[in-house]
């Protein structure tokens, strides 16, 4: 096995669209334009000069992976269907360098990707030293599956830039690799409660066409508020941070297909992904115009387009796999140490937001993950024998070292499909508007 890693990873470098002030409204929706069309012809990614294979020792091509459960030593040679992959996103903004660091640490494994956003919040400075702590790090190098987007966006709360950039993300993962299978994303504030080798353990046995996503087509009064007002998100068309633009008209909800809103945090999958940004069905691209001026367009965008195409309805779970909690108005919460046996007890792969460097981090790192925050969780690539340093001996990607959390994760799964609701729950509709 071997520890030295070829040439560094690359920095992918995309470009932004500049749109001029004037006729702001319909200078946003032309972006929308423009930006369904660079999803589709965006040149690919010039490859680093230097760039080689990912290292042999992490990849050496058997199909059928290995599962070593701690409990059994005699089912090491066990053969199982091959572990998935996963594309994370992660993006953070302004001084969120180090925890977007941790947070990819975290949930780190040789088999996956990860494309790394710091939005244009942050300085260049900022986005420089992402960039080179990352290609500084030997087993990225080796794996060259660490990404970061050069160009950054503008991201808002409120508004069509964080679809804008989520959309961006997924287009670049899926010219980064044609391996992966689910696509997750993640802020700054997000956290796992499992292991990488405990996720893809549980996600090797489901069927690769599922998309996780919290969804509901009731529209009550809070839901209106956030969807009937028209905004004008300067991070479609400003070169400068600005406030949003909020126009005093309201528009009515749609009736050529039903709006469900939910959470903009999702496990989606690679097909469809594909069928959002080079799909030939049109509903796409028509609600990304059409929530081009909405307030919450992210939490939209997805499960509105699962819930009405035909082709992807009975593969959506509404549940997101994250953990959150609310307070009596109805808005998550930070979560701390108070937390922790609640967070243990749910079954969730992730939970969010966490306060930067909260205490309740370091607990989920030693009870949960086993790691040090500034290095790779330990999986069965890791080989070295020392309790630090593990992962400084790379073995093969293949192999799944799944633990405790493996159990939680198949526990709330079971719970989730043996649910008397679980059909019943699935985009279910207020209307009789039909699927396309």
């Amino acid at each position: 096995m071997h520890h030295h890693p070829p040439p560094p990873t690359i920095t992918r470098t995309t470009t932004t669209i500049k749109i001029s002030t004037p006729f702001i409204i319909f200078s946003t929706t032309i972006f929308s334009l423009l930006l369904i069309l660079s999803f589709s012809f965006t040149s690919s990614p010039t490859p680093h000069p230097h760039s080689q294979q990912p290292h042999p020792s992490l990849f050496p091509n058997h199909q059928p992976h290995r599962l070593l459960f701690h409990q059994n030593p005699n089912d090491q040679n066990a053969l199982l269907p091959p572990p998935p992959s996963i594309a994370y996103l992660i993006s953070g903004s302004t001084k969120d360098t180090s925890r977007i660091i941790r947070l990819l640490f975290a949930v780190y494994h040789p088999r996956n990707q990860y494309l790394l956003h710091l939005d244009r919040k942050a300085s260049q400075y900022e986005r420089d030293n992402l960039a080179l702590y990352i290609q500084s790090v030997p087993l990225f190098k080796a794996a060259q599956n660490v990404n970061l987007i050069g160009k950054a966006d503008f991201v808002y709360p409120i508004g069509s830039s964080a679809l804008s950039a989520t959309l961006h993300g997924a287009s670049i993962l899926l010219r980064v690799s044609a391996h992966w299978d689910w696509f997750i994303n993640l802020s700054a504030d997000d956290y796992p409660l499992v292991t990488q080798d405990d996720l893809l353990h549980i996600l090797s046995y489901m069927p690769k066409d599922l998309n996780f996503v919290n969804h509901s087509s009731y529209i009550g009064w809070r839901e209106s508020r956030k969807l009937k007002p028209i905004v004008v998100d300067p991070g479609l068309y400003l070169a400068e941070e600005d406030e949003v633009f909020y126009a005093t008209q309201k528009r009515e909800l749609p009736d050529a297909y039903q709006l469900f809103s939910g959470s903009s945090s999702t496990i989606l999958s690679r097909k469809f992904i594909e069928f959002c940004i080079l799909g030939t069905d049109n509903l796409p691209r028509t609600l990304l115009m059409y929530l081009s001026n909405s307030p919450s367009s992210a939490s939209v965008y997805f499960p509105t387009i699962l819930c009405n195409s035909r082709k992807f309805n009975r593969t959506t779970i509404n549940h997101n796999m994250r953990y959150a909690s609310f307070n009596s108005r109805e808005e998550v919460r930070p979560l701390n140490s108070s937390d922790f046996n609640d967070l243990v007890m749910s079954g969730a792969a992730f939970a969010t937001p966490f306060e930067a460097n909260n205490p309740i981090l370091d607990q989920i790192d030693h009870e949960l993950l086993h790691h040090k925050h500034d290095e790779p969780v330990p999986g069965g690539w890791c080989l070295g024998e020392n309790e630090t340093g593990k992962c400084t001996l790379w073995g093969d990607a293949e192999v799944l070292r799944p633990g405790p959390g493996a159990k939680r994760l198949e526990k709330r799964f079971v719970q989730i499909f043996t649910n008397g609701t679980f059909r019943s729950s699935r985009c279910i509709s207020t209307n009789k508007t039909p699927s396309r």
